[in-house]
């Protein structure tokens, strides 16, 4: 964008399914982001990044440990713009009591989450492997379109956060 920013950037750990990977790529073709898992990603560029996604599948409640590891040891930033999305059994994020969310750890890093998405996801997580998942078609056609309504609002929240630096 000739801001002398950096491309956004999504960084997904989808295990699973691909339920996760598809959402990224829908945002990410809405935001022109890169996507790339967490073990890829040259942490020293983040600061610089125009927005920083971070995306999981929701396993036994709360983010992949791979996604958590990563938020935890990344360095500080000043304020760089960051999105979390994620796909669960249950359509909604879940975190668990004694656990930070990955908002709280993100904004322990300095990131400016400005948005957070969630949608229902195929679960073959326990108890439900035992009937043959959930949400089977999930995310479908309606829950990418979401996705790419959410990255739309992103990118106008963008626009006003590049406004108020």
């Amino acid at each position: 964008g000739g801001t002398g920013m950096g491309k956004p950037l999504i960084v997904c750990v989808s295990v699973s399914h691909a339920n996760t990977a598809k959402v990224a790529r829908e945002i990410g073709r809405v935001l022109h982001a890169d996507v790339i898992e967490p073990e890829l990603v040259d942490t020293a560029t983040l600061a610089d990044r125009e927005i920083v996604g971070f995306g999981s599948g929701i396993y036994g409640a709360t983010a992949h440990p791979r996604l958590r590891g990563f938020i935890a040891h990344l360095p500080r930033v000043r304020g760089t713009p960051a999105f979390v999305f994620t796909t669960s059994g249950f359509g909604r994020s879940q975190s668990r009591p004694w656990q930070p969310s990955l908002e709280d750890m993100l904004g322990d890093k300095g990131y400016d989450v400005i948005g957070c998405f969630n949608c229902r996801g195929f679960d073959t997580w326990l108890p439900f492997r035992l009937v043959g998942g959930i949400n089977a078609g999930h995310p479908d056609e309606a829950d990418l379109a979401d996705a790419r309504d959410f990255a739309d609002r992103l990118a106008g929240r963008l626009v006003r956060h590049r406004a108020v630096r």
